[in-house]
């Protein structure tokens, strides 16, 4: 009896050879780059790379500013992911495909929107300059909004998503026994969409940490102030390509960490 199960578990493990052979080459595809980033690099001169102050530096700036776009994505993002997942109004899908447009928007007409929206003659910032003497453009505070603006749509989507799958119950229950939106938001919908919001602000982390075209675009690349790691790559590697593979290790690093991080998380919803 147990001998179908078990020679229908072993067709499913065979793969046709039409469908293995452009994955194994897919597959050798995406980590090829990798595994030549890691034998060319500099491994002798590694420390002597990485202790630079520029380096150290442009990491400094670089999990700063990561870290406070996903702070202000987390601020303003939760409520417009439950807007959008738990109301319904006119035109919800219009603006879901608007807050999602930065996904798929080049990040530099993302930087050049950002300059006509907040630079000192936009749209905001010309106001902004004249009433509270703010500049954003080519600040450290520019780089937040850069990366706050191209990293906030992955929070919104896996926040979204989670509340989705969450059962609106039991806010119904709350809101029954008395408690306000806000309170049976805050007191049982935060609780239950916690994983969600977690996987989504360190996906949002590591996009802010890894952008550069509308970066480069809205603060420029001034060492110290607007200089963030992918910016001093791009910069090094025009000038010592060894500083420019050690710098992209480091990335590379935190990258793998942060999807060490994520791997619970996938794997419990495949």
């Amino acid at each position: 009896m147990t001998g179908g199960p078990r020679r229908a578990r072993r067709r499913g493990r065979m793969v046709p050879a039409p469908l293995l052979v452009p994955a194994l080459v897919g597959l050798a595809f995406l980590l090829l780059p990798l595994l030549a980033l890691v034998i060319r690099a500099p491994w002798s001169g590694l420390p002597e790379q990485l202790s630079s102050p520029e380096v150290w530096q442009a990491l400094r700036l670089s999990l700063l500013c990561a870290t406070s776009a996903t702070a202000l994505s987390l601020l303003v993002g939760v409520p417009l992911a439950w807007l959008l997942a738990r109301t319904d109004f006119p035109g919800r899908g219009f603006v879901r495909a608007l807050v999602t447009l930065p996904l798929v928007l080049p990040p530099v007409v993302g930087g050049v929107a950002l300059l006509l929206a907040f630079g000192r003659n936009g749209v905001v910032g010309q106001w902004l300059e004249t009433w509270f003497g703010i500049t954003l453009p080519f600040t450290t505070t520019g780089v937040v909004l850069a990366e706050t603006f191209v990293a906030m749509p992955f929070l919104v989507i896996s926040v979204e998503g989670t509340l989705r799958a969450a059962d609106p119950r039991y806010e119904e229950a709350a809101t029954t026994l008395g408690a306000s939106r806000f309170t049976a938001f805050r007191r049982v919908t935060l609780p239950l969409i916690a994983p969600g919001i977690a996987a989504g602000a360190v996906l949002a982390w590591a996009r802010a940490l890894g952008e550069f075209g509308a970066t480069i675009t809205f603060a420029g690349n001034f060492p110290g102030r607007t200089q963030t790691m992918p910016l001093a790559v791009y910069l090094a590697l025009q000038n010592d390509p060894a500083a420019a593979i050690a710098l992209s290790l480091v990335l590379l690093a935190v990258s793998i960490a942060v999807l060490a991080g994520l791997r619970d998380r996938w794997m419990s919803a495949s």
